[in-house]
């Protein structure tokens, strides 16, 4: 019976000194090592032997954590006073540094944010600390990843949650943005309404230059189509006149009809209403020319105007026009 006794407690104490022999540290942990009370190794993941009793594991989180930083209110450089907050995320590098370097790690962090952030803050306008968020996370999260450097831990981001300035100063901000909205609004209309004139005296312009080409157009067209018509005109008077002229010469006309002729012309200047009329200067050929109409009334004195007509009617028409087919003939 003692023996049975005496196994037992031998079995119990291998299992109390197994059990607190072996640990188990998970991936995303490592193990700090003291023995008695003294650092010894820093242990990976995994199944681990320590010396039980005089050996104690002291189990760190490797992976990435969140502070989350409580509102209050910070004075900007222009006294207004506005309630922000900020999360914090982190890492830790070095597990004996977090350890044994910083007690209380997440009430250090929380103090060393909101002490920061009222600083960079403080140095900044509403309307700055309002449009500069990116700014306002990149300089946090550099001062506090120096500060922390020491505690073993890394900064990896800030993020601002939330600036909310007092009620009044947001009343404000709406009738400023309002006001500026409405700005925009009326010289976008302005603009809108400039550049429809332009567009229109534009088309008008264009409208009026294409009409005043027409017009110069259809005007060119005009005087050609009349200049064509002109010399059509003329060219075809010249012809007839050229024809007429060689009917003439062609007909071999006497001096006796030249003469009768050019009293004939004579008779139709005369026959007016002027009292004057002015004779050409070729005098003498028209004295030449009476001469020989005496000469003419000289040898035949027995005839009478009726017979001279009759007379002359029966001359040989050698002074008439001949058409082509006779001339040619």
């Amino acid at each position: 019976m003692e023996a049975v006794v005496a196994l037992g407690f031998v079995a119990f104490v291998l299992i109390v000194f197994v059990a607190n022999a072996l640990k188990i540290i998970l991936p995303y942990q490592k193990g700090v090592v003291e023995r008695l009370g003294k650092y010894q190794r820093t242990l990976s993941s995994g199944l681990v032997i320590i010396v039980p009793f005089i050996e104690k594991v002291k189990k760190v989180d490797m992976r990435e954590q969140v502070v989350d930083v409580p509102p209050q209110e910070v004075i900007t450089a222009d006294n207004v006073a506005v309630t922000m907050d900020a999360i914090v995320y982190y890492e830790a590098t070095d597990p004996v540094k977090l350890l044994y370097n910083v007690a209380n790690f997440y009430a250090a962090s929380t103090k060393l944010a909101q002490t920061n952030l009222r600083n960079i803050v403080g140095e900044m306008t509403l309307d700055n600390s309002l449009t500069s968020r990116e700014l306002i996370n990149t300089r946090l999260r550099e001062i506090l990843d120096d500060a922390t450097d020491r505690w073993g831990v890394r900064i990896v981001r800030v993020e601002i949650q939330r600036i909310e300035p007092p009620n009044d100063v947001m009343d404000a901000m709406h009738r400023q943005m309002k006001a500026e909205r409405d700005r925009r609004a009326m010289v976008l209309e302005a603009a809108g309404q400039r550049e429809a004139a332009i567009k229109i005296a534009e088309g008008q312009k264009q409208a009026a230059i294409l009409e005043a080409e027409g017009e110069a157009l259809a005007i060119e067209k005009v005087a050609e189509a009349e200049r064509f018509k002109l010399t059509t005109v003329a060219n075809g008077e010249a012809e007839a006149v050229l024809k007429v002229y060689e009917a003439i010469h062609n007909g071999n006309p006497t001096q006796d009809l030249i003469t009768i002729k050019y009293l004939e012309t004579l008779t139709k200047m005369a026959d007016g209403q002027a009292t004057k009329i002015f004779l050409p200067f070729e005098a003498s050929a028209l004295l030449g020319g009476l001469g020989g109409i005496a000469e003419i009334l000289q040898d035949r004195p027995a005839l009478s105007g009726k017979a001279l007509k009759e007379a002359k009617d029966a001359e040989p028409p050698k002074y008439q026009r001949k058409s082509p087919e006779e001339t040619e003939a």
